[in-house]
This record gives structure tokens, sequence and C-alpha cells, in this order.
């Protein structure tokens, strides 16, 4: 999320004809094309943050900027060329890392949170806990997953909250 992804067309010589074929997730399809001999593009759907890397006769790769959630789904790049037709598609999948944020609760439990993260963060204690996460989806496709330390003794004082997650893992200690 946030970042700028480029994808690559399929390299060919004497090309005439390029086109990107966008097919969301979410949403209404988008089409980007590129006539070489009469050097005329069109447009139709795309949002602003998509476009062409920089001129599509030098360099036909496709250029998202702040990738968002809303961007997943499939690219496909087809060229016509004197050679033949070429293609290649892509799935895009956008990760989301959670924000770890903890508390403690209205008993003096501490509270762990991985909010937003996409896909779902995991969450486990240290020292253990018997404690069962809760998940909270999100419009945008984010989930919130929520956990409390429950203590397997009543002297802990203090307790870490470790989470997992594709985009890399996160641990705090809390003190309730």
């Amino acid at each position: 999320v946030g970042d700028t992804s480029v994808l690559p067309c399929p390299p060919s010589s004497n090309i005439t004809l390029i086109t990107w074929k966008i097919s969301p997730k979410v949403g209404v399809s988008c089409t980007l094309g590129y006539r070489t001999d009469r050097k005329w593009t069109n447009r139709t759907n795309c949002h602003d943050s998509i476009n062409w890397k920089s001129t599509p006769d030098q360099d036909p790769a496709l250029e998202i900027r702040q990738v968002g959630t809303a961007h997943e789904g499939n690219y496909t790049c087809e060229v016509a060329a004197t050679e033949g037709n070429f293609h290649e598609t892509y799935h895009l999948t956008v990760l989301a890392p959670p924000r770890l944020v903890l508390h403690c609760d209205e008993h003096g439990n501490p509270v762990c949170q991985a909010v937003a993260g996409k896909p779902p963060a995991g969450i486990s204690w240290a020292p253990e806990s018997s404690s069962a996460p809760r998940e909270e989806g999100h419009d945008n496709g984010t989930v919130t997953v929520l956990s409390t330390f429950t203590a397997c003794s009543t002297n802990v004082t203090n307790a870490t909250c470790l989470v997992s997650h594709p985009t890399g893992n996160q641990s705090k200690l809390i003190t309730c």
C-alpha cells in the first residue's frame, strides 16, 4: 500500500499496437492503448494513478502510483508486432501492514490490536495466552485482529504481543 508498482510488457521490436487491459476486483475495467504508426494513445476509464511508465513507444510498462487495495486485480499487456502477438498477465495483490496498538481493558488485561492489515495478521502472546483472536473486516478489504491476554497464572504483570504478517513481524511489551 502506498508504493509505486511497475508492470513490464513483453519486449518486442517493430511494435504496431500496445494495449493494457485492467480488470480490478472491484470497480470498472480500464484500458490504455497506443498505436505506433500514428503515435496515438487512448485511455478509457483509467484512474489518474495508472499510466504509462514513460512514453509507450520507448517503454510500454505500466506504472501504478500510490498503490491501494482498489488496484487489486488482473493486468494484461497485449502487444501486436510484425513477429506476432504477445501478452503478459499479472495478478496484483496488495499487502497492507497492520498498525500495532496495545492498551489495557477495564479489567486490567492487556489487549493487542493489529489494525487494518491485509491479509489479517496473526497474534500470539509471550508468555502464552489462552485467548482466541477476533477479526473485524473493513470495507477496504483490510482486517483488524484483536486479542485479549488471558494469563494461565494470576501473577503475570506484563506480556508481549507478537504480531506476524507477510509485510513484517512486530512485538511490543505491555504492563497493566
